[in-house]
């Protein structure tokens, strides 16, 4: 059974976990302002690699739209760590090693990949609102054109 996404409207559910630098991350303390929430499957390889320098290369743009990123994975921290290191990410990597994040925001799920299947973390993105709600829901994310979409409609927004 495929996991469904979140709605806009729906509230995003709140997470507690670590970040790359061993610090508590939590959904509450980004109240108020918005925030995109970008789910990846791993670190360092291909497609993940270009939509996280994507990311950084643009945050400038994000930053001057109000709007702050978070990457969210299953890695553990330290793998997060040696990713952000490697690429000089500005922004906070989630760890998600419980699977409590990528569960509650549907993107957990059957996968395929040269035939096989298994259980991983698809590539979507969330848009939420200063209040908490799901503003935006990005679907099936093309890493090298994603950040482009979303800045289109943040800047549609303003």
């Amino acid at each position: 059974m495929s996991p469904k996404l979140l709605e806009p409207g729906a509230p995003a559910p709140s997470f507690s976990a670590i970040d790359q630098d061993g610090k508590i991350v939590t959904l509450e303390e980004y109240r108020g302002r918005k925030v995109i929430i970008y789910f990846y499957p791993k670190d360092d390889t291909p497609g993940c690699t270009a939509e996280a320098c994507a990311f950084r290369d643009n945050l400038p743009k994000f930053k001057k739209l109000g709007v702050d990123v978070l990457g969210v994975s299953v890695d553990s921290e330290g793998k997060h760590r040696k990713f952000a290191d490697k690429f000089q990410l500005p922004f906070r990597l989630v760890a998600d090693t419980e699977k409590s994040i990528v569960e509650a925001y549907g993107v957990w799920g059957p996968k395929k990949f040269m035939g096989r299947e298994y259980m991983g973390t698809s590539r979507v993105s969330y848009l939420v609102d200063e209040q908490g709600g799901i503003e935006k829901v990005w679907p099936k994310v093309k890493p090298t054109e994603h950040v482009e979409e979303v800045l289109d409609y943040l800047q549609k927004k303003t």
